[in-house]
């Protein structure tokens, strides 16, 4: 698709957030006490959200205007953090991470498929380069370390060696030998029908095979020019079917003497990287080579403009630099003068704190700037009286306590639910209201190459040279106004001394502070040095590649209807995956998310065993870039003995996870670490080590952190459930997939594994009989089948049920007693409870409405 394309998509979903904004401050600033009302609300407002996110991912990824994709990036990291906050709220309306909608989605008329959440191809994008550098530093080092071994060379000896060319020569020679002789074969039959020809004269077939061959020729060629016409007039190369060259001079100044190829922007055969997927196999090395140039004709553009944006600025401090200022040395003068006249003293200069000459040339009077000045010193007065008034306030508080009982929750009740304050709300409005001013309704018809606007980079520039500028003038004006102090009202600069003496305090008092901060353990050690020992000691481990859309699941469309039947259901795959990407990708892949969005830190995926927990911890690495730290308690058993040695071990994680954000720090096998009690056969590898320091560990991190402790479970029942919910702040239980994730899972893994699907193989059969089964069972019943002696024979013997039944009957399913088990498991969590509570009390209410009606009968 052309950039036209993509403008037409930002357009739209900026016309869509506009309306979202609108909408929100009319609704979501009033209280309402229908919940009901207020989760439909939210529920409309998160899809919505959702739709937006996807429209401006895609704008993102695919404009190459620089400036346009700054604007863009802005308002989409502004929108995925809404819709974390959106969320929070529904989980705390509903008291469930998983909300069934499928009523709405029907109402709205939407797919499931339209509320995925999208993973941004930007988080990998943009630091690929390091990404590959990295990984290839750590593939080094496992290969130096003996925990990684290349792909193994086989080794023959010198007979079999012969006997394999023998092989492969003697089948060259048989495919030449029997090209040959088909050539000789087609040569004497084309003899033959040419003799038949001359004895017999040309049939009226051939006749009218050779006329429609001219006919059906000439056609075609009319049919290329006129489109080949069309394609220039299009393009402006040409005016009504009169073609006309194109001046390169024009574009020969923008691009320094290299003038762009035209049709490197719209050849027919440029495809987006979504297309390529649908591509046949004998095109898709032509997509990727094709993307692969996008990239560079992206990278190249970005560098360009840099190198512009460098050229500009110069050009503007050489042009505009001496103007700038005289003008802001005028200003200021202008200003003590009139300062003098009406106050009869010059003015105290103000400080960078405070603005500097902004301050004085902020479209006040000169009184103005000397009441301003006046009223901070009064300000600051102030508050040391006001901290006196509200420690004593303290104390009473604290003496009256008990004294007098009081209600909580009751205002809360009477007024109803309202939205919490957003920290994004502000971030969409000023790039909506900076689309609305530049881009909403600006002419691009000049822009041909949509790379970047040099009039917008002028703009940009002027401002950093003004404010380089003006802070010269405001250290020469300093000095100006001392000077007319002292030679017109004879004052002297004893203010300047007390100020410096103050900032010495200063100094002082915050060397003071440094030793109260946390201790460094290891600080004679880089960052290098402890990424090649984790490594080394397999605490730092190589991600496996696989994406969050290779966890495959369907969507569960009987939500609703079991909810209104009084019975809660299991979670579907794709509310899993759903999850994932909302706590785990997210705020992992942009800092500005991880830094305003609602902080989770740590992260449990409990459920039975193969339902691919693992895989999930895999897929966040991947589609963030992150680095995977493996603290499991069969891992680091005896790596870091010694009293001190887990929290130095501890602090060597944090340091190198901190300084080469994104991170994950994975513990398998979680429940070890709060076990009740430690089985014999576990007591070397003393699992509970990590019990008291992980809630310090989590301390630790801030909200700048990118970093995410992830657990994860199979048997979560085995913990004690106090410290296992404080440790893990989100809880995602991973149930075995049902009956439609089943069917889609059976026919993905089948094709992914090299089989085919014919009538002999009815999916819908295997779906039903491996109820109960996870897909680590399918996965390994498929691959038990389809070996590389099956696959040969799949030509002339194609897949039959039964094949699957006899290998997947070897295993052992989930049975349902394990499944209440993690029910009744996860009813016990603070977010279960929640939920009981609250369909304990719409019982109760119902059960009310209904005897009151039955009074007034």
């Amino acid at each position: 698709m052309s950039q036209a394309t993509y403008n037409k998509v930002w357009t739209d979903a900026q016309k869509d957030l506009d309306i979202q904004l609108r909408r929100e401050r009319e609704e979501f600033l009033q209280p309402e006490k229908d919940r009901v009302k207020v989760f439909k609300m939210l529920v409309t407002s998160y899809i919505k959200y959702m739709q937006i996110f996807r429209n401006l991912e895609m704008a993102y990824d695919q404009l190459i205007h620089r400036q346009k994709r700054t604007v863009i990036r802005q308002v989409l990291d502004g929108v995925m953090g809404r819709i974390l906050e959106v969320k929070k709220e529904m989980v705390g309306l509903d008291n469930s991470e998983f909300h069934y909608i499928d009523n709405i989605l029907e109402d709205l008329k939407l797919l499931p498929e339209d509320i995925e959440v999208p993973i941004p191809r930007y988080f990998i994008k943009e630091k690929l380069e390091v990404l590959q550098q990295r990984e290839k530093i750590l593939d080094q080092i496992l290969l130096d370390a003996g925990l990684q071994t290349q792909k193994p060379l086989k080794v023959m000896t010198f007979e079999e060696a012969i006997k394999v060319i023998q092989v492969a020569e003697r089948a060259r020679q048989g495919r030449c030998r029997a090209a040959f002789m088909k050539q000789i074969y087609l040569e004497e039959r084309k003899d033959r029908q040419t003799k038949l020809q001359v004895q017999m004269g040309p049939g009226p077939d051939d006749a009218a095979t050779c006329i429609q061959k001219v006919w059906r020729g000439y056609i075609q060629r009319k049919k290329t020019e006129k489109m080949r016409e069309e394609e220039m007039v299009f393009l402006g190369m040409e005016v009504s079917g009169k073609q006309t060259l194109v001046h390169t001079d024009r574009y020969a100044a923008s691009s320094k003497g290299q003038v762009p190829l035209m049709y490197d922007h719209v050849s027919p055969l440029k495809n987006d990287h979504r297309s390529s997927c649908s591509l046949p196999p004998h095109l898709m090395a032509t997509s990727i080579l094709q993307m692969h140039a996008e990239q560079v004709n992206t990278l190249q553009g970005e560098v360009q403009e840099r190198q512009e944006e460098v050229f500009i600025k110069d050009k503007l401090r050489e042009m505009e630099g001496l103007n700038i200022k005289e003008t802001l040395q005028d200003q200021i003068g202008q200003c003590f003068i009139e300062c003098r006249h009406i106050i009869g003293k010059f003015p105290d200069y103000p400080t960078k704190e405070a603005g500097g000459s902004m301050a004085m040339l902020s479209q006040k009077t000169p009184e103005q700037v000397a009441l301003e000045l006046a009223a901070k010193k009064e300000m600051a007065s102030q508050k040391k009286a006001q901290k006196g008034k509200k420690e004593k306030e303290k104390e009473e508080k604290e003496k009256n306590k008990g004294k007098t009982p009081q209600k909580s929750g009751t205002k809360e009740e009477e007024e109803g639910w309202k939205m919490a304050p957003s920290n994004f709300l502000s971030i969409m409005e000023e790039g909506n209201s900076q689309y609305k001013a530049i881009w909403q309704n600006r002419d691009e018809g000049w822009d041909f190459l949509q790379d970047h606007d040099p009039e917008l980079i002028k703009e940009e520039k002027r401002e950093e040279v003004e404010e380089e500028i003006r802070v010269q003038v405001d250290e020469l004006m300093q000095e100006k106004l001392e000077n007319l102090k002292l030679a017109v009202d004879g004052e002297k600069s004893d203010k300047q001394k007390k100020r410096r003496k103050g900032e010495k305090k200063k100094k002082t008092v915050m060397r003071k502070k440094i030793p109260e901060m946390e201790e460094d353990l290891t600080p004679d050690r880089t960052i290098d040095s402890l990424y090649r020992e984790l490594a080394e000691e397999g605490l730092l481990i190589k991600a496996k590649t696989v994406n969050l859309s290779d966890y495959v699941g369907e969507y569960s469309y009987l939500g609703t209807t079991l909810r209104q039947a009084d019975t809660e259901p299991m979670p579907s795959l794709a509310d899993v995956r759903q999850l994932i990407a909302l706590y785990g990708i997210l705020p992992l892949g942009s800092q500005t998310v991880h830094e305003k969005a609602p902080l989770v830190k740590a992260l449990l995926l409990a459920g039975p065993a193969g339902v691919g927990k693992k895989m999930l911890v895999h897929a966040i690495c991947t589609e963030t870039g992150a680095n995977l730290f493996n603290l499991s308690a069969s891992n680091i058993a005896g790596k870091y003995p010694g009293k001190n040695g887990v929290q130095i071990m501890l602090h060597m994680v944090l340091k190198v996870a901190k300084q080469l954000q994104p991170s994950v720090v994975w513990i398998g096998d979680t429940e070890k670490i709060f076990s009740k009690a430690v089985p014999k056969a576990e007591e070397e590898m003393n699992p509970k080590q990590l019990e008291k320091i992980l809630p310090k560990f989590l301390k630790a991190l801030k909200a700048q952190d990118r970093v995410l402790l992830v657990g994860t479970t199979n048997r979560p029942f085995d913990a004690n459930l106090k410290p296992f919910c404080k440790v893990y702040q989100k809880i995602i239980l991973i149930p075995r997939p049902d009956y439609a994730s089943r069917f889609v899972l059976w026919k993905h893994i089948i094709l992914q594994n090299g089989g085919a699907i014919t009538n002999l193989l009815n999916i819908s059969c295997l779906a039903k009989v491996s109820d109960g089964f996870t897909q680590g069972h399918i996965v390994q019943a498929v691959q038990a089948v389809l070996s590389e002696l099956r696959l040969l024979q799949m030509t002339r013997k194609p897949l039959k049920t039964a094949e699957f039944m006899t290998s997947l009957a070897r295993q052992d399913p989930v049975y349902k007693e394990e499944e209440e088990t993690f029910k009744a498991w996860y009813a016990k969590t603070p977010l279960g409870r929640a939920r009981i509570r609250a369909l304990e009390g719409s019982k109760k209410a119902g059960k009310g409405k209904t005897n009151k009606g039955k009074g007034k009968n």
